[in-house]
């Protein structure tokens, strides 16, 4: 299981006003995960997209445990939890510089036709995608 690793340095913008990263900032880290991860495996969403899918987020979930401030450095690992050739969650944690964990989460996704949104099989159209996406789950 691969698990891939995104290195961010904590924005001024991402703070709210108690001076630590905004809530809703961690969706976006998350995102980068995933591209990073996607990347690392040797696929491209953005070709994805021009090929006309897109993969719309079903479920998000975020737990916090340490904050982050302006000026930090969080590392995003990222890797495949589940897949069942329909539905990927991909899995989160989030490390301060000292390793410390202080975000973990998951999100998961489904491939969608970009014009009726209705769902699609991994397998039969991104055969490369589906296999690579079978070895790497860890569940």
């Amino acid at each position: 299981m691969l698990i891939s690793t995104k290195e961010v340095q904590v924005r001024y913008a991402e703070t709210d006003a108690m001076q630590v990263v905004y809530h809703g900032q961690y969706a976006v880290w998350f995102e980068l995960g995933r591209t990073q991860l996607i990347e690392d495996l040797g696929f491209n969403y953005a070709e994805m997209e021009k090929e006309g899918f897109v993969s719309p987020v079903l479920d998000i979930h975020l737990s916090y445990k340490k904050p982050f401030r302006y000026g930090d450095t969080a590392w995003i690992h990222t890797w495949i939890d589940r897949y069942n050739g329909v539905r990927t969650t991909y899995g989160y944690e989030i490390k301060n510089a000292q390793g410390e964990v202080c975000v973990t989460g998951e999100s998961t996704h489904t491939i969608v036709t970009k014009d009726t949104f209705r769902p699609i099989s991994m397998k039969r159209m991104f055969p490369d995608w589906h296999e690579e996406y079978e070895k790497q789950k860890r569940t």
